[in-house]
């Protein structure tokens, strides 16, 4: 034992020095938003010391021998972006339904993780998967052990809706393909079978519960607006998420679905195209988190303009609702409620996110509004503001910075050139990197 301590005494003294003098990083930020003061900043420093930021200073701070330094004074930098509404799984395309009968989960795993990828070199640092076949809990698991490159991820794992509903996986099917009771263990009627649901997506993982609370746009089911779950049922999925730890995001385009979801408590409503002054109400009375989803509306009303892209029955809820979004936003904002960034990627092609700020300052909102509700907020939405949305002391060193300066155009959000996640350097331009660097990574092409 003497032996053993002696030993032990030998190896902590050489291992200090790595531990109390990890490598730093500094950023020298020519411009820096910060989202939660709604200022932009000049020639700042971020100081980044392994996963975390661990200083924002005014100035260029001087560098020791063993800092490295990373030069973005040509840039705007920004807390990593978060997107609350996300489908990682697929991307939406004229063959979505027949690729249903074709793939396998490992063909969904695979193609997963390129648009991850791609989520995460648009800036995207975080995001809010809500919904897809489950193989998004494994997606989430591969990149948390850092086996695949793709945003921080909360997942909500498989939709909950009621038979015929709009996340039934098996609406539109003849007899014989449905697949049992993998396809229909979330498609619950009844308030015992929505608790037991509700408590199957904990044990496969979720970190969120999402339920379609009426009918939606890219299913086969007629009717795109109507109520899908009854106050009863509504109540026992909210109570049931609440015990085990979980919010609850609920995919409504109907006025009565909305009012029904935010009086049931669910803590965000999705698209919302169709809230009137009474839901508009509630979302204040009830502090609900509305996430709009506007370039996925504007998207599938384009696609159904396509003869043959969709089937009938898509194609005209396509029409009816997707120009309507935009609109209710607009309401939304000025009326005071509360907001965070969502997009509905996948309905629309992965990498484009960026694309909602455009919508948002179309109808109103000002560019640091916008860049809060993709930070502060949906960080806020999620439950991590004490690790993400803004730059401080303590939280993850995710870091993202844009060509030119998106409060005088918002189109410089499409122009992402630098990205880090938790310190990590993920995307950068090929001449930002000063210092004492020991390994330079090429700079990622963006198609």
């Amino acid at each position: 034992m003497r032996k053993l301590l002696l030993c032990l005494l030998a190896i902590v003294p050489a291992l200090l020095p790595g531990l109390l003098f990890a490598q730093r990083t500094l950023l020298y930020c020519g411009k820096l938003i910060d989202p939660k003061a709604g200022q932009v900043l000049t020639e700042m420093t971020v100081i980044v010391t392994g996963n975390s930021v661990t200083a924002v200073q005014k100035g260029y701070a001087t560098a020791a021998a063993s800092d490295r330094v990373i030069d973005l004074k040509n840039l705007t930098v920004m807390p990593g972006l978060i997107d609350s509404h996300v489908h990682l799984e697929d991307q939406f395309s004229a063959n979505t339904q027949l690729k249903g009968f074709t793939m396998n989960e490992a063909d969904i795993a695979f193609q997963s993780t390129v648009y991850a990828k791609t989520t995460l070199m648009a800036g995207f640092t975080t995001v809010r998967d809500v919904g897809g076949t489950g193989v998004n809990i494994s997606l989430r698991n591969a990149i948390n052990k850092g086996l695949v490159a793709g945003p921080h991820m909360y997942t909500a794992g498989k939709i909950i809706s009621s038979t015929g509903g709009h996340g039934d996986p098996t609406h539109g099917y003849r007899e014989g393909l449905y697949a049992e009771p993998s396809y229909t263990e979330t498609v619950a009627d009844g308030v015992d079978a929505c608790i037991k649901a509700v408590r199957q997506m904990y044990k496969e993982g979720a970190d969120l519960i999402k339920i379609t609370a009426s009918g939606g746009v890219l299913s086969l089911e007629k009717d795109g607006l109507g109520a899908q779950f009854s106050d009863e049922e509504l109540h026992a999925i909210v109570q049931t998420a609440k015990d085990y730890g979980m919010a609850v995001a609920a995919h409504a385009h109907g006025a009565e679905a909305i009012k029904r979801a935010i009086r049931a408590g669910v803590t965000s409503i999705e698209h919302g195209t169709f809230m009137d002054d009474e839901a508009i109400a509630l979302f204040k009375k009830y502090g609900t988190w509305y996430v709009p989803t506007i370039i996925a509306g504007k998207s599938v009303a384009d696609s159904a303009k396509i003869p043959g892209f969709f089937p009938p029955v898509i194609a005209g809820k396509a029409l009816a609702v997707g120009p309507i979004i935009q609109g209710t936003f607009a309401k939304a904002y000025k009326a005071g409620v509360k907001i965070a960034f969502g997009t509905d990627a996948g309905v629309y092609a992965h990498g484009k996110n960026w694309m909602e700020f455009v919508y948002m300052t179309e109808a109103g909102m000002p560019p640091l509004e916008a860049i809060k509700c993709a930070t502060v907020n949906a960080a806020e939405l999620i439950g991590i503001s004490d690790k993400a949305g803004t730059l401080e002391p303590g939280k993850w060193a995710d870091i993202v910075a844009v060509e030119g300066d998106p409060t005088q155009d918002i189109h410089a959000m499409g122009k992402m050139r630098f990205v880090m996640k938790e310190g990590k350097v993920y995307l950068r331009t090929e001449d930002v990197i000063l210092g004492n660097v020991t390994e330079v990574q090429p700079p990622v092409v963006q198609e």
